[in-house]
């Protein structure tokens, strides 16, 4: 059993505003996993956040909080790179001219 890759995640439907805004969401909370989330907040509020309840729930949207993590990661480490590549190649063209 491995870890699940980025691209290989079945990311969940994106809640719309106006669902978001009914479950009154914090703008901080209002990202990809927000489908997630909106459910498992009334589970909690159902059983009074009983640790042992809602733990599907909690371990789906965990998971696409890390997920979404391990996006944002991805995409800085190529982002940076694509920014070296550049600065390597601006350097060597300096180099040339020069």
């Amino acid at each position: 059993m491995g870890h699940e890759s980025v691209e290989d995640y079945q990311w969940p439907r994106v809640a719309s505003a106006q669902e978001m805004k009914d479950a009154k969401l914090p703008l901080a909370y209002r990202d990809r996993c927000a489908s997630l989330l909106i459910p498992l907040n009334k589970c909690r509020h159902e059983f009074y956040y009983l640790p042992w309840k809602c733990t599907d729930e909690r371990h789906a949207y965990e998971k696409c909080e890390y997920m979404e993590f391990q996006a944002r990661v991805n995409a800085l480490k190529k982002q940076k790179a694509a920014a070296a590549l550049a600065a390597a190649e601006a350097e060597a063209a300096a180099a040339l001219s020069s």
